[in-house]
């Protein structure tokens, strides 16, 4: 699994204002920017394209001065900034302009960008694209930055995409709202104008410990001219990696947050044994429930502290994040452990056609956290698909850390069909990178878990754990007085003592808690417990899914 150093990067993101297929032809735009010459490009071509590497051998890209981007470390990036008078678009058509990222050691491999002639209609239309040429004097740079050492133009290591120049939102010269950089890595601010968690374009062997994790790289990107008064970016990549080859077209929106419809076509080129699509990763280190693990002084810290599904039998399902301890069990027996030796755990949840599913940020107050960083203001980020994705599995891998700089949370999307070489897999879904989840429910909403000694003050019981789940909104506004939702507690293993349900006796309207003991639990495997309110045969809340560590 990728570590990406979350509060760098978020910072460079904040402060910074393949096969050679053209020829330089010099020419000046509106934008000052220098463009190859054209050539011919259309959907259908890119996908010929996508297909014909995954016939070849992978070629790894080459990193020009390698020893010298290696030196172009956090704090050397973040000095580097593109000059905003040179955006693509920065004079239109359209309100967006695309600004450019100096490569970087964590981000080396050189990116192909491309300005289209014109938008296209449909997947048979045909343009011409012209590569922007990367120029060094692009960018403003300290006298001693080392990318002035740079021998050679080396081309450019991502994009991001600036606030509206008519809107009366935020200066589009200081402020972006979509930023596509390092590896297939991709992100966007939500409604409350933070960036937080990442989307991939697609995950080959992540979080296994038999298989070599990939990390396929976009080689080229393509930008549509943006139509005036336009909310829509039209965005079109090639993708390359050692097992796969793909074409992606990307439609984002900025509204108040953040869509982005997406459009895949991945051509493998061998086997892949964990095959993951649409993923995205995210940091959990701890919440008020960790609080026996708790190295820092903030109650919380995460970007995330929740996935959520919602399953094609329509039902809605709530699994609190967790931060795997390395700590040794009783018995002596440790976790499993990753690649660098770190415990990992993987969940499973399989399902047929899914409605959707994300990682979310429920907790959105700051003194939840403490942190000037706004933890609060993170965006969720929730998949819904639009083509039918048959049968397969929610994949969550879970990773331990000890700090926040890393991402260590990662949900995807993994075919129950094997990923054979010579396959080709259609892939439409959309992206909504905002605060809440995007489709209201009628059920009530997990808001909290809490986990401590079982039993009662002055009378614990040793081996027992209790439980605290709280639910808000839904039918639980709406309950007859003096009557109380049922809890419904299935473990997979252990026994369940004393479960029962009471309104939280903080004067807050619709806000109840189940609270149990787990008991009898043997050995170190991990204990799933489903749990959800109910009264007579009304389902009221969402299914609260633990996976449960006994220590």
């Amino acid at each position: 699994m990728s570590f990406l150093n979350r509060r760098h990067f978020m910072g460079t993101l904040a402060t910074l204002l393949a096969s050679p297929l053209f020829t330089r032809l010099a020419q000046a735009e509106p934008d000052h920017l220098d463009l190859g010459a054209g050539t011919a490009f259309s959907w259908e071509g890119l996908c010929a394209e996508a297909r014909k590497q995954a016939q070849q051998p992978y070629a790894p890209p080459l990193s020009p001065d390698a020893a010298i981007v290696d030196r172009i470390d956090w704090d050397a990036h973040s000095q580097i900034h593109f000059k905003m008078d040179h955006a693509l678009f920065a004079d239109g058509p359209g309100d967006y302009a695309i600004a450019f990222f100096h490569p970087g050691k964590f981000f080396p491999f050189p990116v192909k960008m491309y300005r289209l002639d014109q938008p296209l209609e449909n997947e048979h239309a045909r343009t011409e694209a012209r590569e922007v040429l990367f120029d060094r004097h692009l960018f403003d740079m300290p006298e001693h930055s080392p990318a002035r050492e740079l021998s050679h133009p080396s081309g450019f290591a991502g994009f991001r995409i600036q606030e509206s120049r008519s809107g009366s939102g935020p200066d589009w010269r200081s402020n972006d709202w979509a930023a596509f950089l390092g590896a297939s890595y991709f992100r966007a601010i939500g409604d409350e104008y933070q960036y937080g968690l990442s989307a991939r374009g697609v995950s080959v062997n992540t979080g296994t410990q038999d298989q070599k994790e990939e990390f396929p790289l976009f080689t080229h990107f393509y930008f549509a001219p943006p139509q005036p008064g336009s909310r829509e970016v039209s965005v079109y990549a090639l993708l390359d990696g050692p097992s796969l080859s793909g074409a992606y077209h990307f439609t984002l929106t900025r509204n108040k947050a953040v869509l982005m419809d997406v459009q895949a076509e991945l051509f493998l080129r061998r086997d892949i044994a964990h095959f993951g699509l649409a993923p995205m990763t995210s940091m959990y280190w701890f919440s008020d429930k960790d609080k026996t693990f708790q190295e820092d002084w903030r109650p919380q810290v995460h970007d995330s502290d929740g996935l959520s599904l919602w399953t094609g039998s329509n039902e809605h399902i709530w699994r609190p994040l967790i931060n795997p301890s390395n700590a040794e069990n009783p018995k002596g027996s440790h976790p499993p452990t990753f690649e660098w030796g770190l415990p990992i755990e993987v969940s499973h949840f399989s399902d047929e056609n899914p409605k959707g599913f994300g990682l979310i940020q429920r907790e959105r107050h700051f003194d939840q956290y403490l942190d000037a960083v706004h933890y609060e203001r993170r965006p969720s980020l929730w998949i819904e698909p639009l083509n039918a994705w048959g049968k397969g599995t929610v994949r969550l891998v879970e990773l331990h850390t000890t700090e926040e700089l890393y991402d260590n949370v990662v949900a995807m999307w993994v075919p129950a069909a094997p990923a054979r070489a010579g396959s080709r897999h259609s892939l439409r879904y959309r992206l909504y990178w905002q605060a809440d989840e995007p489709f209201a429910t009628t059920l009530a909403r997990c808001v909290g878990t809490g986990i401590g000694r079982g039993g009662e003050p002055g009378h614990r019981l040793p081996g027992v754990h209790k439980f605290e789940v709280v639910f808000q909104g839904g039918e639980l506004f709406h309950l007859p007085a003096g009557s109380a939702p049922e809890a419904v507690v299935t473990p997979s293993r252990g026994r369940i003592l004393s479960a029962a349900t009471e309104p939280v006796p903080n004067g807050q309207p619709g806000l109840w808690r189940a609270l149990f003991d787990l008991a009898e639990v043997k050995g170190s495997d991990p204990v799933e417990i489903r749990l959800y309110l109910k009264r007579g045969n009304d389902t009221l809340s969402e299914t609260w899914l633990y996976h449960y560590l006994p220590t």
